[in-house]
């Protein structure tokens, strides 16, 4: 069988203590994150602060500087990103947020639509579409994305108990709270928003995160048959995350041919969500490897039942 990586024989359970101390700074950046958009203050999307989103395409060419020169006047806030490579040329996506009703929204869309209509009186433009959320619907929402969130990592703890033992899937559960927890943080760092497109990147990520655990895990569990009467708990799981290593880079390397292709290709619309998935993979890769098996490494030392 062809592979990239040759047969290896890394202690990455050695180098354990390390991992744990990168993945806790990444676990308490996240934990800011997710404590920030659980309190509101996070850069929240329309979706759950509500607002008011708008695509436009003009017949003519404007600049964003000539956009954003119309309407940050009356509208300081709002944001204004042009569409390259959109299926209509002069496009843009124009959003406000934080209405105290629907009806403000409308009145905000009413107002650009006019201020836009006066300033280019000789360059027309068509609303492809609009989108008005009010606040109650966009506080509904955020609540609702936190239970979906909460609900899928109970039921990895389920299944990963069912399918291993209770410790497989603390651990498991453990790695995947660590990745979400990892791209949300490292996303609200960087400026993103917090909206709908980003809730479903991280449930994506949680899924495939928790698929490259259970194959390391699905290993672990053969070896230990192997080696359960002449070896050690721990060579045994290095001896496994060795094993599947090539396995997990090629599925790691191909997935990310596709997420890196969407953020350079797929628009602005989707830019967001591609970076979530292509920042998923790759710490999901490290945490199958660097967290989910030495946490059951660790615990195993303390409380043996395996080997003991």
């Amino acid at each position: 069988m062809f592979r990239i990586i040759p047969e290896t024989n890394i202690n990455f359970i050695g180098v354990r203590k390390i991992a744990f101390v990168i993945s806790l700074a990444l676990i308490a950046v996240g934990m800011f994150a997710l404590v920030t958009v659980w309190t509101g203050s996070a850069n929240l999307g329309i979706d759950f602060s509500g607002g008011m989103m708008a695509y436009i395409a003009f017949e003519q060419p404007v600049s964003i500087e000539e956009m954003r020169a119309v309407l940050t006047t009356d509208f300081p806030e709002a944001q204004i990103t042009e569409l390259k490579g959109f299926e209509k040329p002069n496009a843009f996506i124009i959003k406000t947020k934080s209405p105290k009703s629907e009806g403000e929204g409308q009145s905000h869309l009413d107002t650009i639509e006019g201020m836009l209509s006066e300033r280019f009186a000789g360059n027309p433009f068509e609303v492809i579409s609009e989108h008005i959320i009010g606040p109650a619907v966009g506080e509904t929402l955020r609540k609702d994305a936190q239970k979906a969130v909460l609900f899928s990592l109970l039921g990895i703890i389920l299944y990963i108990w069912i399918r291993f033992d209770f410790r497989s899937g603390i651990a498991a559960t453990i790695a995947t709270f660590h990745d979400v927890l990892a791209v949300l943080g490292i996303m609200l760092l960087l400026g993103y928003e917090f909206d709908l497109l980003l809730v479903t990147a991280l449930l994506t990520l949680a899924g495939y995160s928790l698929t490259d655990t259970v194959v390391v895990f699905d290993r672990i569990r053969e070896n230990l048959k192997k080696w359960r009467a002449k070896g050690e708990f721990a060579t045994a799981v290095n001896r496994s995350i060795n094993e599947v290593l090539s396995r997990t880079f090629n599925t790691s390397i191909t997935v990310l041919f596709v997420v890196v292709s969407l953020f350079f290709l797929g628009g602005e619309v989707l830019r967001t969500f591609a970076l979530a998935l292509t920042l998923g993979v790759i710490v999901g890769t490290y945490s199958s490897i660097f967290v989910a098996s030495p946490i059951v490494v660790e615990w195993e030392a303390r409380r043996p039942q395996r080997f003991k």
